[in-house]
């Protein structure tokens, strides 16, 4: 399943979150290493979610650049 994945820089670093998965974030210095952090993080909150036998969440989430 492929989620939607919002990258932000901030003035140590970036940070990551997946709207689709409400909670689930991660921070790191560099937007590889948040890059990394996050596919971790999804892989592990899925897994969870399947021990648990809870859903999978459905990817919902899309993106659009508007000009102003």
């Amino acid at each position: 399943m492929k989620y939607l994945i919002v990258y932000e820089k901030s003035p140590t670093g970036w940070g990551a979150y997946a709207p689709d998965l409400p909670g689930l974030g991660v921070a790191g210095k560099t937007i590889e290493e948040v890059k990394t952090l996050i596919r971790e993080a999804i892989e592990f909150h899925l897994e969870g979610t399947r021990q648990h036998g809870d859903a999978i969440p459905t990817a919902s989430a899309t993106t659009e650049f508007i000009s102003v």
